[in-house]
């Protein structure tokens, strides 16, 4: 799915097999997966640092867009992050890609650093960054 969805066009493959691997085994990364009748629909691989987490991939098959799959593994991976202490999570995404954009947009993520050739000196990439922490009221009454 990485090299179909997020990785067309770009020589390579960055994320194959043997990287995904990895990510599994890493301490400091959460991959969720979903899916239906014994195949990958969605998943998701996130770095957690001290005070930052990194979404390094989140893909959903396209006859599965716009079901909810995206959006709820991007809540699981927030909560995951917020348990364990994180206030922000940034991730980078193809400048070209305006679904994806507007996807991470609605979702509370802003445009934050423009990244010239980020991609393979290819494609530039925008960063984008949301600020997790909840919010408590200054008072209860």
């Amino acid at each position: 799915m990485s090299r179909t969805l997020i990785e067309e066009g770009l020589p390579g493959w960055s994320w194959d097999p043997q990287r995904v691997g990895r990510a599994i085994r890493a301490r400091e990364t959460a991959v969720v997966v979903a899916g239906e009748r014994n195949a990958v629909t969605a998943f998701a691989i996130m770095d957690f640092g001290d005070e930052h987490a990194h979404l390094s991939l989140l893909a959903v098959l396209p006859d599965r867009q716009r079901c909810g799959l995206g959006s709820r593994l991007l809540a699981w991976l927030e909560e995951s992050a917020l348990v364990a202490g994180i206030g922000t999570i940034n991730l980078e995404l193809r400048e070209s890609n305006r679904a994806a954009r507007d996807f991470y947009a609605a979702r509370g993520f802003a445009e934050s650093a423009y990244l010239p050739g980020y991609y393979q000196r290819r494609e530039s990439a925008l960063r984008m960054t949301r600020d997790i922490r909840r919010r408590v009221p200054d008072r209860i009454g």
